[in-house]
């Protein structure tokens, strides 16, 4: 069975590459969103398997809706990707339940290889 992926970030050009990257992975992409708020309400909806989470978002940013994530959905496997590049919101990020954390800008061959990681796969 497919595994849920929900893409969230602000640059709908992030949001595609971000997409166009994982298209060899076994994953049901089930919507995306823009911000936080947009983001909470597909989580409700769909629970997601597997969510990629920008950091710098209107309405709501990404750590008060990965906290949001986790209360809604703790099983659900957060991968920050963000432009921010202090170690200390990868930190807080990790601590909030984020599973794993990215530094954009993000090249196909690091995103899989987090994928793999995220997702426990061996690479085959």
């Amino acid at each position: 069975m497919k595994k849920k992926l929900l893409i969230v970030d602000d640059s709908s050009v992030m949001r595609r590459t971000i997409e166009m990257n994982l298209t060899g992975y076994d994953l049901e992409i089930i919507g995306q969103a823009s911000d936080g708020v947009e983001a909470l309400e597909i989580v409700r909806d769909e629970m997601p398997d597997v969510v990629t989470l920008d950091i710098t978002m209107p309405e709501m940013n990404g750590i008060a809706c990965l906290e949001e994530i986790m209360k809604i959905h703790p099983e659900a496997k957060v991968m920050i990707i963000t432009a921010l590049s202090d170690k200390l919101t990868g930190l807080i990020a990790l601590d909030k339940g984020a599973r794993g954390f990215m530094f954009k800008p993000v090249n196909s061959e690091e995103l899989i290889k987090a994928f793999d990681k995220l997702l426990k796969r061996d690479g085959k």
